[in-house]
């Protein structure tokens, strides 16, 4: 089918490229807009708790997936764990985290749309961005009862198929792979892919300086010493 060739096997190539090359340019074109545009001058309210919770959730759910999907099924039987296994983890695991983001979006959501001041400074971009994320996150908590009904791990085998096809160039195998896994799985991929494409067009590119801050870890240590002036 034509448009299951699209979205499984072009369209994750067109989002990754569109992803790197656009933050790229757009780091390189606007670096006094590249920042997360903080609200925190215009109203404090509930961004402490809807930030936090946001924040943590998303952290665990992109490196859940990150891990789940690309991990060799061996290492996981090798700790003793079987597709089944990997599946109730998964889904207990994602459920816990997606129900923490649900709850920071609703509260920066409703922020956002109840300060007037706020509302006003708002970019569509940062619209865009809260409703598909939104969206996004709703496809993902629905999977889980999708999930519930067949608890072999065979849908989870399918996408981590996919997954590594994809990751090895081989998208037409990808595409083949997962032409029979549940609509809602597929859904919810398409709008994962898409947030990557609409990445360097948003506020989101601030996640790019938070991973460079990680590199003041490794710095070195900078030793300075005060210029002693003549006659001193």
């Amino acid at each position: 089918m034509a448009l299951n060739e699209f979205f499984f096997g072009i369209y994750p190539y067109i989002a990754g490229t569109v992803f790197l090359l656009g933050s790229w340019i757009r780091f390189d074109r606007e670096q006094y807009l590249w920042r997360s545009e903080s609200s925190q001058l215009l109203r404090r309210g509930s961004l402490r708790w809807g930030s936090n919770l946001f924040h943590f959730g998303i952290i665990g759910l992109f490196f859940g997936h990150l891990i789940g999907l690309l991990t060799p099924l061996a290492v996981f039987e090798t700790l003793g764990l079987t597709p089944p296994d990997k599946q109730i983890i998964a889904m207990t695991t994602g459920g816990t985290l997606g129900i923490a983001i649900l709850l920071g979006l609703i509260l920066l959501i409703h922020r956002r749309v109840s300060e007037p001041r706020l509302r006003a400074n708002s970019h569509w971009s940062d619209w865009v961005t809260l409703v598909w994320l939104l969206a996004t996150l709703l496809l993902g908590l629905s999977t889980i009862a999708v999930s519930a009904r067949h608890l072999d791990g065979r849908e989870m085998l399918l996408l981590m198929g996919w997954a590594k096809h994809i990751v090895t160039l081989r998208g037409v195998e990808a595409a083949a792979l997962i032409a029979g896994a549940s609509i809602v799985f597929k859904i919810h991929i398409v709008f994962g892919l898409t947030l990557f494409l609409i990445f360097p067009f948003t506020r989101l590119v601030h996640v790019w300086s938070g991973i460079a801050s990680l590199g003041y870890l490794l710095r070195p240590w900078q030793l300075v010493r005060s210029r002693r002036l003549p006659g001193t």
